[in-house]
């Protein structure tokens, strides 16, 4: 590989459609040189959740304009592409399939190397991406839909894992929440604007696993006893749980989010004095909620500890993640692209199968 190259990075896991160029020289932090994204959130809306057949047709359809979209902000030719990177799992597996054959066709066609990347990987590593980058070793709360999980970061691919949830991950308690209260599709961004209205005191809903012995976590329990108080107000008032009040669900939302959002703090303090590090690493879907990140800075603040998070526009599914991680893993030497275009995708696919 060249000193200096270029990354094209295309993530088609679920429901976003991203594409980025980002340009790697030397030993330097590789340079996101431009990114696009298109959300299907509209899409699936009327159906309260992701319809893994509709994101992949809406894959296929966006892919090719973004990647052209992406290669004229940055004023490259795809000629001028030296690695094509994509998402090989986990996710839906005819949304990988759609990346990764576009990856690996457009690799064919230019006679130019494919990497294929692991999704939580891209998140661990977004936020490299950030203004405000940060520096191994670290602690990583990994908590998106799908994951929440804290680990011990030493380098690229010299992960440790310290704590993961044995249920429902903090992204799906947020979701299964805003559901059971009639929030609709997507949930957890609007159980969080409702939350900011409300009580979080008003209701004393469970803490699972905050004071075991170690950093694992439980969410299933608390979406249980919310869907429980919500009955009970819901018959207390002779309606339906979607026809409360605004302020009795904004009461009950802000109890949920507080909640959640105790367990993660208290979680990842623990991990940092179990690791003895200073610098704490938030990845994910759930690292743009509003009131996590304050609690989080004001309780590492106290503490002496640094913490970083990736853009706000960069915490869900995006392109830059993908090449990002691509690009590290390729700068580090503890991967190399290949020209060879057969791939396959894994749906599920553990963290752990690409530590060093």
């Amino acid at each position: 590989m060249a000193k200096d190259y270029c990354v094209l990075g295309i993530e088609s896991s679920c429901d976003e459609t991203g594409v980025a160029l980002v340009r790697v020289s030397g030993q330097r932090l590789p340079e996101l040189l431009a990114h696009a994204l298109y959300s299907q959130i509209d899409m699936h809306q009327a159906y309260g959740g992701v319809v893994p057949e509709l994101a992949s047709r809406d894959h296929i359809r966006r892919v090719l304009p973004l990647t052209r979209e992406v290669l004229e902000a940055a004023g490259k030719t795809l000629q001028e592409v030296d690695v094509v990177a994509f998402t090989r799992g986990p996710g839906l597996a005819g949304a990988l399939l759609v990346g990764s054959g576009v990856a690996c066709a457009l690799g064919a066609s230019l006679g130019k190397p494919v990497l294929g990347v692991h999704h939580l990987e891209g998140h661990l590593l977004s936020p490299f991406l950030s203004a405000d980058p940060p520096e191994f070793p670290f602690v990583a709360l990994l908590v998106s839909g799908g994951h929440t999980q804290l680990m011990r970061v030493d380098g690229v691919g010299r992960y440790q894992m310290l704590g993961e949830t044995i249920d429902d991950a903090a992204g799906e308690a947020f979701d299964k929440s805003a559901k059971l209260l009639g929030l609709g599709y997507p949930g957890g961004p609007a159980l969080s604007k409702l939350a900011e209205i409300g009580d979080p005191l008003a209701y004393k809903l469970p803490r699972p696993l905050l004071h075991s012995d170690n950093l694992d976590f439980s969410f299933a329990g608390l979406k249980t006893a919310v869907m429980v108080q919500a009955k009970k107000l819901a018959t207390a008032q002779a309606c339906a749980v979607e026809a409360l009040p605004t302020a009795v669900l904004a009461d009950l939302a802000a109890s949920t989010q507080a909640a959640i959002v105790e367990v993660l703090v208290k979680k990842s303090l623990a991990a940092l004095k179990a690791a003895g590090l200073k610098r704490l690493v938030v990845a994910g879907g759930v690292g743009a909620n509003r009131s996590l990140r304050e609690q989080l800075d004001r309780a590492c603040g106290q503490r002496g500890v640094r913490v970083h998070y990736p853009e706000l526009h960069l915490c869900t599914d995006n392109g830059a993640m993908i090449a990002m991680a691509a690009a590290m893993r390729l700068q580090s030497g503890i991967q190399a692209a290949n020209e060879v275009y057969a791939f396959d995708v894994k749906p599920r696919w553990p963290l752990d199968e690409i530590l060093l």
